[in-house]
């Protein structure tokens, strides 16, 4: 199965920093190159995977304010589109503005809504409901108006999470400093409780930090540590008597969430979006309606058994669920989808089909070959155009190199392998008879189809 993984290029994959979205698709990228599965990621060309890097922008948009955001996002959508046909399957993360491309090409695409930014972006998403696949991250954030195919929740790498028993006694607010992630809550909870607070995330709201936040800096109760990296991130969860989420929005997933019970942390989090979804009232943190009920529940912080929020992540959020949700929609939609014109070795298209005749293009995908075989019915002729063949016909083997041709009669027994790291095309120009599938007698399959007649 090759993957085509679409990821934003607001930051890295994975990020240096903040990027939630860009975190989800190397986590899911590694956890499924873990798995066997061929994925090429597109994203910045400063990131970091173990699989195939294709990128038209060096680093994220957000990380180069000479950048135009707009326009780097057409190039790297269509940067994958026009190479679709390499492709099993296109997973897209970046949004609604590929499934406008999903129409013009034959490959079957699958997109995990990261959450709706605004009711103003749905009218896309319900144009395309029919054409392509919807993943939800959390029951929560599903749309009544869209048919979804799954519901899978993020995972983590629970190995960059270490679980500590014994913390210290201040409380932390980790995510964006905005309205909508609660900071000025935060404040107030931890200044009425009379802990310390430190602060982490990036500042999404000048504004809201000048006003809401940074006033509270002077005192020895509130610090902010700016955006983290992932070392520090590990710090701060686990040594953090609890996590304050209170959020004024319905958050369709929260991985800070997570990755705090990852460490053993508890977390206090405002009742709304995928909230009663990751958190169970006493086993690993409690769901809140106000402000006075979260001081209430910092108060109950120590009847949490610590060790049963970091087997409550190892059980419902590791990479490995994630990935073996995902492989199975996967399967699911290729099943729902095939294409007859892929095939384990590459692809193929018809470009003519007439009764003396049929010609085709022909992509054979690096290190992979097609069965040795040969035809009772029909000759066909061979020219490379671009990369670099290897030929057996009967006893022999012949390289051929771009604008190389040859002659395979019928009856003869042939095969055609790419040795190469890069994709191999081929136009095959049958004459004969007949020139249906059932006409090839394999003697030799890489894939099981020898017992085969197509």
């Amino acid at each position: 199965m090759r993957v085509a993984m679409l990821a934003p290029i607001a930051w890295r994959t994975p990020p240096r920093h903040y990027g939630p979205w860009e975190r989800v698709v190397s986590l899911l990228t590694e956890g499924l190159l873990a798995k066997g599965v061929e994925v090429t990621l597109f994203a910045t060309g400063d990131s970091r995977t173990a699989g195939t890097l294709r990128s038209v922008c060096k680093t994220g948009y957000e990380e180069d304010r000479h950048a135009d955001p707009k326009v780097m996002e057409c190039l790297h959508i269509s940067e994958l589109f026009e190479q679709a046909e390499q492709f099993d399957i296109i997973h897209n993360h970046f949004d609604f503005l590929p499934l406008t491309y999903g129409g013009l090409v034959a490959t079957p695409m699958v997109t995990t809504i990261h959450g709706f930014s605004s009711p103003r972006i749905l009218p896309v998403y319900e144009k395309y409901n029919s054409q392509t696949h919807y993943v939800a991250i959390s029951e929560a954030d599903r749309s009544p108006k869209l048919d979804y195919i799954a519901t899978i929740p993020h995972g983590i790498d629970l190995d960059e999470f270490n679980f500590n028993a014994a913390p210290e006694n201040s409380l932390l607010f980790f995510g964006r400093i905005h309205p909508d992630k609660g900071a000025k809550e935060a404040i107030e909870i931890a200044m009425k409780t009379g802990r310390k607070l430190i602060m982490a995330g990036p500042i999404q709201d000048e504004s809201y930090y000048k006003h809401e936040v940074e006033p509270h800096l002077d005192t020895n109760c509130i610090s902010y540590v700016g955006s983290v990296g992932p070392e520090k991130r590990d710090e701060l969860l686990r040594n953090a008597y609890a996590l304050l989420h209170p959020i004024n929005f319905n958050e369709p997933f929260g991985l800070s969430v997570v990755e705090a019970m990852a460490c053993g942390t508890p977390v206090i989090a405002f009742d709304r979006g995928s909230m009663p979804e990751l958190i169970l009232n006493g086993l690993n943190g409690y769901l809140v309606g106000t402000v006075g009920d979260a001081i209430d529940a910092v108060s109950k912080i120590n009847d949490i058994d610590r060790l049963a929020c970091r087997r409550f992540v190892e059980e419902n959020f590791s990479i490995e669920r994630m990935a073996n949700d995902y492989l199975k929609v996967y399967e699911q939609i290729l099943a729902l989808t095939k294409r007859e014109n892929h095939r384990p070795w590459g692809f193929y298209e018809v470009l003519s089909d007439t009764a003396d005749n049929k010609v085709k293009r022909i992509v054979v995908h690096p290190g992979k070959r097609l069965s040795l075989q040969r035809h009772r019915q029909r000759d066909e002729h061979w020219y490379v155009a671009a990369g670099e063949a290897l030929v057996t016909l009967d006893k022999k083997q012949l390289r051929l190199s771009t604008g190389d041709s040859i002659d395979i009669p019928r009856g003869a027994v042939h095969r055609v392998e790419n040795l190469t790291e890069d994709d191999m095309t081929f136009i095959e120009v049958q004459s004969g008879d007949y020139f249906g599938e059932d006409d090839i007698e394999r003697l030799e399959d890489d894939f099981g189809r020898v017992e085969e007649n197509s």
